[in-house]
């Protein structure tokens, strides 16, 4: 039986792939300091014989056996990595030493969840690869852009320095059941302000596009990328190249919703990226992946899990 470690376990995209590890038949270790993760998320699993669950801050040093490493510690939405700046920079760059660290010495695969945000605001559209982005390194967002170059950066050279075994992954705007609903992500954002019917509130002119995959096929790109060929480290790109503006997506939202809830506009927050669209032709090729869920499915998934967030 594989032992598989999840850091950041409690989160959103880590809580769904610990439920699909164990569902594989895998011996789960769980990882979280639930600085955005929740008991909630994971309340389910913690009866299962082979889930355990560790609070621990992987700014820290971790000593634990394990076979496989799956790197998902970082809060990921502006509001939460924005809170406390200084600590989202150390998640990214000290978890990253400390888990790389540890999978060095227990000889385990690592994979690293990077971001698209390692793009910034691109000048090249869609982003493939090879792009090396667009980046203000000193602006509001950067502690996590930067931070998470960073990672990118230690992950390739412990590769090429330790032949450490890596996989790095460029996740695109993901979505579904278990998001935090005060997470300041535009899913999120719109559906709950539906669902309460307040107006929904749009940074800009509502223009800027954004790629949306839902959850249980991004966990099946990750798990597909873990166990992927040696020689294949990534970065790769996984998300969903479908893109929508912000206008079109409200719109999708509050059709599924109903109600009476208005469409306002506010200023674009600095630095906010105008456009963002994955190219997965390497995804494609590599781990023969592609997103199977429609949004308006994927949304009426997530609408259907904050209404009763919302009743409860």
């Amino acid at each position: 039986m594989q032992r598989i470690l999840v850091t950041g376990g409690a989160g959103f995209l880590g809580s769904h792939l610990c439920e699909r590890l164990i569902q594989r038949g895998y011996d789960v270790l769980c990882v979280d300091n639930f600085f955005t993760g929740t008991k909630a998320n994971i309340f389910h699993l913690l009866a299962h014989p082979y889930f355990e669950l560790l609070r621990h801050d992987v700014t820290f040093p971790l000593y634990v056996e394990v076979d496989r490493i799956f790197n998902l510690a970082c809060p990921a939405s502006p509001v939460h990595y924005q809170r406390d700046p200084v600590q989202t920079t150390k998640t990214s760059v000290h978890g990253a030493i400390n888990m790389l660290g540890l999978a060095k010495r227990i000889k385990a695969r690592i994979l690293q969840a990077s971001t698209s945000e390692v793009y910034g605001d691109p000048e090249v559209h869609p982003q493939t690869e090879d792009y090396w982005g667009r980046v203000n390194p000193i602006g509001p967002r950067s502690c996590y852009d930067e931070g998470k170059r960073c990672a990118e950066t230690l992950f390739f050279d412990y590769h090429r320095q330790h032949n450490l075994d890596i996989k790095v992954a460029r996740i695109f705007n993901t979505y579904g059941p278990r998001m935090h609903p005060n997470d300041g992500r535009v899913v999120s954002n719109f559906v709950v302000q539906a669902l309460r019917g307040e107006d929904i509130t749009i940074f800009g002119d509502g223009q800027q596009t954004r790629s949306f995959c839902y959850v249980d096929d991004m966990i099946e790109a990750l798990l597909r990328l873990m166990d992927s060929d040696k020689d294949f480290t990534g970065p790769v790109n996984l998300g969903n190249p479908q893109e929508v503006t912000m206008l079109e997506l409200a719109e999708k939202i509050l059709k599924l919703v109903g109600g009476k809830a208005k469409i306002t506009f506010r200023p674009l927050p600095k630095d906010d990226p105008k456009q963002r669209k994955p190219d997965i032709t390497l995804a494609r090729v590599k781990l023969g992946w592609a997103p199977q869920v429609e949004l308006e499915d994927g949304l009426r998934e997530t609408i259907g899990y904050f209404k009763r967030l919302l009743k409860s």
